[in-house]
């Protein structure tokens, strides 16, 4: 078994290295062995003296060349913004696991196996509660299907709608309505478009996980390598003030990210716990929404509240009442007692800058934008604070 072991280890006969970039080495007397030319000087030549930033060839090009990548970035940031989102949501992903895979690699566990073992553990996790979870959504969704009728069929007997229909004719409207929309082609055909789109949707929804997955490992593996190469574009006196506040902020959106699933998890458990004892429908759809809802900063847990209470309505307003007392309390209690010890390591941010940053999110970039919101916000604060304000002090 050794021999065997080592014979896979001996390269390839023939086989080559493969060619990897790398970075200049960062101090000069680090090139003091560096290829040289036959007549003992550098291999590519001393570079030249620079320009002068004054001279108006200088000044002109650069301005041209100035506008001319802002367009272009502009025109690659409009036609791409599919693609920078995976690759943020992607980045947003390394930067949650990287705490976990630093605590790995504090137990001498190599970083590529500890990046294993974290997108691992969290793949299977995702993959049993969905194995659990679906199979009940689809029996509670069969359910809602299957009532549906009933419901309709109650409201249209009761009072209410008889009163309106003796009014406005809403009966009479419906039917017109109906007919209208079923000898109308283009409504049909709508309706075919619909379910295609609904599939290509569905389709890129796929592929999408799968890209922002690859991407997530990519990043995930090379962090330090990224950050390394980050620094160096820094000035050298410069470099260790640069690294201390990237490292703050990189540990401050990871922190943030296992905090806000320790959160959301712990808010959907005691919303299924408290529905179950009360007998509220749909108690697993329930608890699997209140998680979704729980990962957006401060409005997700009132939405979830609304819905959950609208459902409840239905066993009954003493039941709603109830739900809506005691998911209330836990919030308050989660908001000073939960928060505070999960996010202490996390990020600091002022509850109106927390509020703007939020929906600013939330209206460019969605659910995501809503979610990375609070850290980026926090790491605009630190960066004004350790950067801007010391500035401003000094003067």
């Amino acid at each position: 078994m050794a021999s065997f072991v080592r014979r896979l280890r001996q390269p390839i006969p023939g086989a080559q290295p493969r060619v990897r970039f790398e970075m200049p080495p960062e101090l000069e007397h680090e090139t003091a062995e560096a290829e040289k030319d036959e007549s003992g000087g550098p291999r590519f030549g001393s570079p030249g003296p620079r320009m002068s930033a004054q001279h108006p060839l200088y000044v002109g090009f650069m301005g041209t060349a100035g506008v001319g990548v802002a367009l272009l970035l502009y025109y690659i940031g409009t036609n791409t913004a599919q693609l920078l989102l995976w690759i943020v949501t992607a980045l947003f992903i390394a930067l949650g696991l990287d705490p976990v895979v630093r605590w790995l690699e504090g137990r001498r566990i190599p970083r590529p196996a500890g990046v294993v073992i974290a997108v691992g553990a969290v793949v299977a996790g995702v993959a049993a509660f969905f194995g659990t979870l679906i199979p009940t959504i689809v029996e509670q969704v069969s359910q809602i299907v299957r009532q549906a009728p009933d419901w309709i069929r109650g409201f249209v007997d009761s009072d209410f709608f008889r009163s309106l229909d003796s009014q406005f004719g809403v009966r009479d409207r419906i039917s017109q309505e109906l007919d209208k929309f079923v000898k109308n082609p283009d409504a049909m055909g709508g309706i075919f478009g619909g379910v295609v789109g609904f599939g290509s949707t569905v389709a890129n929804g796929v592929f999408g996980t799968l890209i922002v997955l690859v991407l997530s490992l990519y990043f995930l593996g090379a962090l330090p390598a990224m950050k390394r190469w980050g620094y160096r574009l820094a000035a050298r006196s410069r470099r260790p003030r640069v690294e201390a506040l990237s490292e703050e902020i990189t540990r401050s959106v990871g922190n943030y990210v296992i905090g806000q699933v320790c959160v959301a998890l712990l808010n959907a458990l005691f919303a299924f716990i408290v529905m179950s004892i009360l007998g509220i429908p749909f108690s697993v759809l329930l608890a699997f929404v209140v998680a979704l809802l729980a990962f957006i900063p401060l409005v997700g847990g009132m939405i979830a509240a609304v819905v959950v209470i609208l459902v409840a309505l239905t066993a009954g307003w003493q039941t709603a009442v109830i739900y809506a007392i005691c998911y209330f309390a836990y919030l308050q209690f989660e908001a000073y007692f939960i928060s505070p010890r999960i996010m202490q390591k996390a990020v600091a941010v002022p509850g109106a800058v927390a509020v703007i940053s939020v929906i600013a999110g939330g209206s460019l970039l969605g659910v995501l934008g809503a979610l990375i919101a609070i850290p980026t916000a926090a790491a605009i604060m630190l960066l004004i604070k350790e950067v801007f304000i010391i500035r401003q002090d000094r003067h």
